[in-house]
């Protein structure tokens, strides 16, 4: 099975919100207010504003999707402004394990380099058993806590991107 990565069209909206709500429906139980956490994670298609979105498609369908927020656009209060970043990175639960998240955040990485950005950055929790340990065999090291999400830890994760 190939997938395709692409730029995010208007007309993705609610497959992207799809995917987006069907990834964490898992760790329901662990947020401690699910409803006001899921309504939020509906609203990813509205960073499309202030980010570049990418989605991955497979067979003609969304399964996949992240936000790449460039150095100075608008980010959660943890992220100094000059950083870039990666946001919401989510793979639809039955296409996972085909590379589809390592090849979004790749091309974050890529994405910030293009805007020559010394380093780029995600949160994440322990709570995300696959992607953590991902983002660190790409390289992304633990850099401090930040606080919790509806209840649930969350830590910054950085790398550096050199000259």
């Amino acid at each position: 099975m190939t997938f395709h990565l692409r730029e995010y069209q208007s007309t993705d909206a609610s497959a992207v919100s799809a995917v987006v709500l069907n990834a964490f429906d898992e760790f329901r139980h662990a947020y401690s207010d699910w409803p006001a956490f899921s309504f939020r994670l509906g609203q990813f298609v509205s960073a499309a504003n202030e980010s570049e979105i990418i989605v991955a498609e497979l067979n003609k369908a969304v399964v996949g999707a992240v936000a790449y927020v460039a150095a100075g656009q608008p980010k959660p209060a943890f992220y100094p402004a000059e950083w870039s970043m990666v946001r919401m990175l989510v793979v639809e639960p039955t296409c996972r394990g085909l590379g589809i998240g390592r090849a979004l955040t790749e091309e974050c990485v890529n994405r910030a380099k293009r805007d020559h950005a010394p380093l780029i950055a995600l949160h994440t929790s322990p709570l995300m058993s696959v992607a953590l340990p991902m983002y660190e065999r790409m390289g992304f090291r633990f850099e401090r806590e930040i606080p919790p999400i509806y209840g649930v830890p969350y830590a910054l994760y950085v790398k550096p991107l050199g000259a």
